[in-house]
């Protein structure tokens, strides 16, 4: 899970005097909120958003300090990062319910007043996410919840435009089919 992998920021490099970044942040404030929501699209828990900011922050400074360039396009860099986070967070998750760790209110529905049509349908979409395989996930949260566009996933995922495409449309009518058995549309 996140939580289990270790915490280095500014205030590690503080101490140590060694910041790679010179003390600047290297995600401005729209970026860190770009990650923060691709990570809670991805089923990322609330509790877990700051330690999965914290790894896009390391692996962007890991990355400057080993001396390679800074990604062209920080922001899609940062969001493609944050969904492969989500991704590990979610296989984590797997492991553990295949342990018998699975906790029996994650599958109960929640309880929603009847007068908010768009709390059912946000709920039913998020559930709808979760029940995509990985790769269809994240393709749907790169580029709907991201806004990143089909080429630049595919650069960022190193998989052609067609795999992307291809990957979209079978998760958007997956989750279309799910939204109408649950008559939610």
């Amino acid at each position: 899970m996140l939580r289990g992998r270790p915490r280095r920021g500014r205030e590690a490099h503080a101490a140590t005097g060694d910041d790679p970044g010179g003390g600047a942040d290297p995600l401005d404030a729209a970026q860190e909120r770009r990650v923060r929501a691709v990570l809670a699209l991805g089923g990322v828990p609330q509790a877990d958003l700051p330690d999965g900011v914290q790894q896009v922050r390391l692996r962007l400074l890991e990355r400057a300090a080993s001396g390679r360039e800074a990604p062209r396009d920080v922001s899609a860099w940062a969001a493609v990062v944050a969904s492969n986070l989500a991704m590990d967070w979610h296989r984590a998750k797997r492991r553990q319910e295949r342990l018998g760790e699975r906790l029996a209110a994650l599958r109960q529905p929640a309880e929603h007043p009847s007068g908010e049509d768009s709390s059912v349908l946000s709920v039913a979409v998020a559930q709808g996410l979760d029940g995509l395989p990985d790769a269809q996930r994240q393709v749907v949260v790169l580029r709907f919840y991201a806004d990143l566009p089909v080429r630049s996933i595919a650069e960022q995922l190193g998989v052609p435009e067609g795999t992307v495409k291809s990957r979209l449309h079978t998760a958007v009518r997956a989750l279309r089919a799910r939204l109408h058995e649950d008559e939610v549309v």
